[in-house]
């Protein structure tokens, strides 16, 4: 099992580098997310635009729930059928299936697109963003708009690499799903309050808090792989940082990448990552990117560190 894990693993790195995504009628993430938005349709029709909402919260937790267990069920069956066959096909087919819960190459070519689109005009690079980012992008400066895709890259490093690789590691393609789930009932239903129209605040509670619960040590795991990559940073400078985002997960990779580029990154009204530091110029965007680069690789080769540990302890 443990080399058919470590050739999955690479199989899925592999793929992702030269392949992408798959095609979206077939991309898993893209299932969940059709989940999400049939089941957020019908929590929105009961739910209440302020005060307490027990009754939207506790429907949301069943529906979570619900598509959290197709999700893990779909997983375990496809893992069981791949480890049927003959170990090195079995390590290939599991790839496979793993790769679409890791999106690296996406990333990458995404947050780049936006400062070469932030080169022909601000209202280019702005455009570009909203494809990132869910936060209202026509106020953004040139800095703003730099900003927030560096501090995107950084989060979802940890969204979109380390965390499923790591759920792999620790309980398999069930894992790596499960987690994916997780992050994308996030995105879609964990707002605070009312967001274009609809009203989270209860009804998207546990989905929330749920992923706050599958991201903690990834996120925490990502920014010591970025605080590596960078060639050590201080680890109480980092939690004095990460701490001064709203979210318990998201702050510690974005502190860890302000840190390592020694620039300021903020989010008006919410946050100041490394206020002292100057403002991130168009050159910050490649070098968080290749900083990025080589926390995918420590990754890698941490994962396939952890699977041949974990095989000498069963």
């Amino acid at each position: 099992m443990a080399l058919i894990s470590v050739i999955a693993l690479l199989m899925a790195l592999g793929v992702d580098r030269f392949l992408g995504e798959p095609p979206v009628r077939w991309h898993p993430v893209v299932w969940m997310g059709h989940y999400l938005g049939w089941a957020g349709r019908r929590l929105q029709r009961g739910a209440r635009p302020s005060g307490e909402d027990y009754r939207s919260f506790w429907l949301g937790c069943l529906a979570w729930l619900g598509g959290a267990a197709m999700v893990w069920q779909a997983a375990l069956a496809l893992q069981a059928l791949a480890l049927a066959l003959p170990m090195a096909l079995a390590g290939l087919v599991l790839g496979f299936l793993l790769k679409p819960m890791l999106a690296w190459r996406m990333l990458r070519i995404e947050v780049l697109a936006v400062e070469a689109a932030l080169a022909q005009s601000l209202v280019a690079g702005r455009e570009r963003l909203s494809w990132l980012v869910s936060r209202d992008v026509s106020v953004l400066s040139e800095v703003g708009v730099r900003e927030s895709a560096i501090e995107s890259l950084a989060e979802n490093l940890n969204d979109s690499v380390v965390a499923p690789l790591f759920w792999f590691v620790v309980l398999g393609l069930p894992g790596a799903a499960l987690y994916r789930f997780a992050n994308t009932a996030d995105a879609m239903w964990g707002y605070r309050g009312t967001y274009r129209g609809q009203h989270w605040e209860w009804a998207g509670k546990w989905a929330a808090r749920a992923d706050d619960l599958f991201s903690w040590a990834p996120a925490r795991l990502t920014a010591a792989l970025l605080a590596l990559a960078a060639g050590g940073l201080s680890w109480m400078a980092l939690r004095a940082q990460a701490r001064q985002t709203p979210s318990p997960n998201s702050g510690w990779p974005m502190a860890a990448m302000a840190l390592a580029l020694r620039v300021s990154l903020q989010k008006p009204g919410f946050y100041a990552l490394n206020p002292g530091a100057a403002a991130p110029l168009a050159q910050h965007t490649a070098q968080a990117a290749r900083l990025a680069a080589r926390v995918v690789v420590c990754m890698a080769l941490s994962s396939v560190a952890a699977v041949l540990a974990l095989q000498e302890f069963v």
